[in-house]
């Protein structure tokens, strides 16, 4: 009898303690903002790397924010800190399915963005971005919302042009292995401007170059995460190809600030948010090696299909329009990024559960430097 009772009481315990965490929780500091100020925001994707950070600065601004998220690649972990808050609310919801909440802006950065995780599913991610897209625009129509839309230095594909500025119209292989997220995001593009002049929805596109920074997936098979996991692991550091291919990180917040810049901005055509600091991905495996004082070695792969040789964006428009720049030192940023790797090798290592994206089934096309 004894024992009965104590499995009927064991969770009623369990859900006793919750409630006191929640009662007891402590939130990050928050700025006040009068009615007037204060805007009711949308971050859809808003529990994924970018999304969460997003999160946390326009909730510490003092806005009210509603995540929407279905976890394809997002955790809960990047936004329970704000559960509970008066200005928070979290939806699990997919944005295929039309969503009914008022707004007055919407950061639209739901999609897969890690080559395993958008060739692993090609059709989920281009549903997300042509379909989710358009209920994001219907949306913003019905509530008179401004929508930002999360672009991508992608839809310029493997350019012939160096750098790449927003009037570059791109060299993209239509069907290639890539081809689901790049010319998601182009009609992704096309959808948003054919909103703006048929319906007079207000919209704002960031083209997102090469971003990292803490809450990057560990396994989400970009080149930093890669490399900083192996280096950490004591594994080889993997370069597929001469590792001449170039790229041009920016660190995470720096992304927000352009973020937050644009949408609140006059400016409607596209503009490229990254940092123009170029390296080779050689030496930026070297550098990471460096950094984290590990002595792995560095293996040369065989070339990834349809990777891009060069990235490296224009910002002037960025610079003259919304006085945005990088400010942020590489090595700062890997640092910071380091630091939190390591905090999640060893919240694995405690038996933790840290969900694995499922391995890309294109395996000619597999990619580790977007």
């Amino acid at each position: 009898m004894e024992q009965k009772i104590e499995e009927v009481v064991a969770p009623l315990k369990e859900k006793i303690k919750d409630l006191e965490k929640s009662f007891s929780q402590k939130y990050p500091p928050v700025k006040f903002l009068s009615e007037k100020d204060r805007k009711r925001i949308l971050i859809c994707g808003g529990a994924g790397f970018v999304g969460s950070h997003l999160t946390d600065k326009l909730m510490m601004d003092g806005h009210e924010v509603t995540v929407v998220d279905n976890f394809f690649t997002g955790r809960k972990r990047n936004v329970e800190h704000w559960i509970g808050h008066e200005n928070f609310e979290l939806i699990n919801h997919d944005v295929v399915e039309p969503l009914y909440i008022e707004v007055d802006q919407i950061y639209h950065l739901a999609s897969p963005a890690s080559p395993p995780n958008y060739m692993y599913n090609p059709i989920k991610t281009l549903k997300t971005n042509t379909i989710g897209t358009l209920n994001m625009l219907g949306l913003a129509k019905r509530v008179g919302a401004r929508l930002l839309l999360a672009s991508t230095s992608e839809v310029y594909g493997d350019p012939e042009v160096h750098p790449q500025n927003e009037d570059y119209w791109g060299h993209v292989n239509p069907i290639g292995p890539r081809a689901c997220y790049d010319e998601g995001k182009r009609v992704a593009e096309t959808m948003c401007y054919a909103y703006m002049k048929q319906e007079g929805v207000e919209v704002r596109v960031a083209r997102i170059f090469n971003t990292f920074g803490p809450r990057m997936h560990m396994n989400d098979g970009r080149v930093v995460s890669n490399f900083v996991l192996q280096a950490l692991q004591g594994e080889p550091l993997t370069v597929y190809g001469s590792g001449s291919q170039t790229r041009a990180f920016q660190y995470v917040s720096d992304l927000l600030n352009g973020l937050v810049c644009l949408m609140n901005s006059n400016v409607s055509s596209p503009v490229n948010l990254g940092n123009p600091d170029e390296h080779t991905i050689l030496e930026f495996a070297k550098l990471i090696k460096k950094l984290v004082g590990s002595k792995s070695e560095i293996q040369f792969l065989s070339e990834a299909q349809d990777d891009p040789q060069k990235r490296k964006p224009d910002i002037k428009k960025a610079k003259s329009l919304l006085g945005w720049e990088p400010v942020v030192p590489l090595e700062e940023g890997l640092n910071n990024t380091i630091d939190y790797f390591r905090k999640e090798l060893e919240y694995q290592a405690n038996n933790q559960y840290i969900p694995k994206p499922k391995p890309a089934r294109i395996k000619k096309g597999r990619s580790r430097l977007n």
